[in-house]
């Protein structure tokens, strides 16, 4: 391709100049590649622009003059390197789905993208997934780094899925991804807005700031034939309400008082929820399978994704009781004989945090252990909040570590425990805590294992760990060195022992064999429930 053809602001003299292929890493390029020198966090690309030329690079596009060795290899300046990236990557791999919907927002961004991605493909409509969970489609899935891929990895994954008659993607866009221009140049038909909370001030310094990098999506990206869709009870509604009668951009809307889907009424009956919305004027009641009010509210806006790329609303509201929970989002991993559940979820923020924990109050009705810790290298002044929130909801709290990277762990785990120091213990390995904890889950309880959600690594900066806390929750339970504790709450109406297989029964610890049923009964002299551990050993 010519490199008048990558970027529009090249002068007359370098229009005609060849390129095979684009990268801003100097490392991978090849003979012929055009290599943008991008500033980076750590490091920045003008440093490795003479080993690009070294390597034969056809061109270099900087922000800066730089001397070369090469003096023949042309310099393109430009105001901004990572807007000509998108440029350039945008114009190199020109096919691309028709419809490509854009979530962005604080929390809820997987799920949405996973939950339109299973609409349609409910509906037997190819299309395809790109964020924290991955690139996902029925031919065509790859692990990925970060939640929003760098341009040339999206452009390039674009024109891979449009090659495999994809014609309907949802991208996750991050704040960073917003804020590094990695989502410019992209012709985007949805932008859809979640919600908005402290998260990721070490990065964006304060909250204007890192609100200002989510509208980007919509001040910016968006075109007039876009649309928008947010949630009208959240504070920043009006924010995205007045972007959107500014620029002349229809939007849709849900909510509990108003909004394109109102939600009417919202019951629970353990992991089901049960919802009444109203449709333009019309009611529906529907059986969703999912934990969380604002999995619901997830759900509704990617099914109002999924009508504006044309799905009819009965064949979205048919496949609704049919969706799977996300991966490591407020995901029941074992529902145990005694009526306690272990669930797993990627709360890493104080308000995921508290959402997730009222959540599971409001659902279930029943006491919270909770294990969670916090990453290393992060905002740090969210790690006092989320000890205090979850002290505020939690019967028990463990604190563990979450990905501390370079960062002491014991200096994070501290920070923590200032929030929370009565009701917590601090237990660093993450898989000794989990375990700890699954013991310590009495009947009627529900443990929240919180943070890491779906990832399947641990990470200590140099080392990198295999860990998965549902894989660890799962080989607990499963290995059967978990034992039922039935508590003084435990009561046989609610079916607690319905499905428990015993040979006989006894109240007698001394006596008990292989198998039997112990009843921890206080009698005058002596409490049963001293010798609970014994009975246990002995079968």
């Amino acid at each position: 391709m010519l490199l008048g053809n990558l970027l529009k602001s090249v002068g007359k003299d370098y229009k005609q100049i060849p390129v095979k292929g684009i990268s801003f890493d100097s490392r991978k390029i090849k003979t012929g590649d055009i290599f943008f020198a991008i500033e980076g966090n750590k490091t920045s690309g003008i440093k490795y622009i003479n080993d690009a030329i070294l390597k034969g690079a056809s061109a270099v596009v900087s922000k800066k003059k730089v001397k070369f060795k090469n003096l023949k290899t042309p310099l393109i300046l430009v105001k901004n390197v990572r807007e000509s990236l998108s440029e350039a990557c945008s114009n190199f791999y020109k096919k691309k789905p028709r419809n490509i919907v854009t979530v962005t927002g604080t929390n809820g961004k997987s799920s949405v993208a996973d939950f339109f991605y299973q609409i349609l493909t409910l509906n037997k409509i190819p299309a395809a997934s790109i964020g924290t969970l991955g690139i996902f489609s029925k031919k065509y899935t790859k692990k990925i780094n970060l939640t929003s891929l760098d341009p040339y990895a999206l452009h390039k994954n674009l024109q891979t899925l449009a090659k495999n008659n994809v014609k309907n993607v949802i991208l996750e866009a991050s704040s960073h991804g917003l804020h590094q221009k990695r989502l410019d140049n992209l012709n985007i038909k949805i932008g859809i807005f979640t919600n908005f909370s402290h998260d990721h001030l070490d990065y964006h310094k304060n909250m204007q700031s890192y609100l200002n990098s989510k509208i980007y999506l919509f001040n910016r990206l968006l075109k007039k034939n876009s649309k928008i869709i947010t949630d009208e009870d959240i504070k920043q509604f009006k924010i995205i309400k007045k972007i959107a009668n500014r620029r002349k951009i229809k939007k849709a809307t849900i909510g509990s008082k108003s909004g394109d889907i109102k939600i009417l009424q919202n019951k629970y009956n353990q992991n089901l929820q049960f919802i009444k919305v109203s449709i333009n004027s019309k009611v529906f009641n529907l059986e969703i399978p999912l934990i969380g009010y604002f999995q619901v509210k997830n759900l509704l806006m990617a099914a109002l994704a999924a009508s504006m790329c044309g799905l009819s609303q009965t064949r979205i509201l048919n496949q609704i009781k049919k969706i799977k929970p996300v991966s490591g989002r407020l995901e029941c991993v074992v529902s145990l004989n005694n009526n306690s559940h272990v669930i797993v979820d990627f709360a890493h923020t104080p308000d995921a945090l508290e959402q997730s924990l009222v959540a599971l109050k409001k659902q279930f009705k029943k006491e919270i252990l909770i294990v969670f810790g916090c990453g290393g290298e992060r905002d740090k002044k969210k790690r006092l909040a989320m000890g205090k929130i979850a002290n505020k909801y939690c019967r028990k709290i463990f604190v563990t570590d979450d990905n501390p990277r370079y960062e002491d762990p014991k200096k994070i785990r501290a920070a923590i425990m200032k929030g929370c120091k009565k009701k917590a213990i601090e237990i660093g390995n993450r898989k000794k805590a989990i375990k700890t904890a699954i013991k310590e889950l009495e009947s009627n309880e529900v443990l929240l294992i919180a943070g890491k959600g779906h990832e399947e690594t641990q990470n200590y900066g140099s080392k990198i760990i295999n860990f998965s806390d549902k894989k660890i929750v799962k080989n607990i339970i499963n290995k059967k060195k978990y034992y039922q504790n039935f508590s003084k709450k435990s009561n046989f109406n609610d079916n607690i022992i319905k499905n428990l297989s015993y040979e006989g029964v006894s109240i007698n610890s001394k006596t008990i064999k292989k198998n039997n049923l112990f009843f921890a009964i206080k009698g005058k002299n002596t409490d049963g429930h001293k010798f609970v551990k014994e009975a246990i050993r002995k079968g």
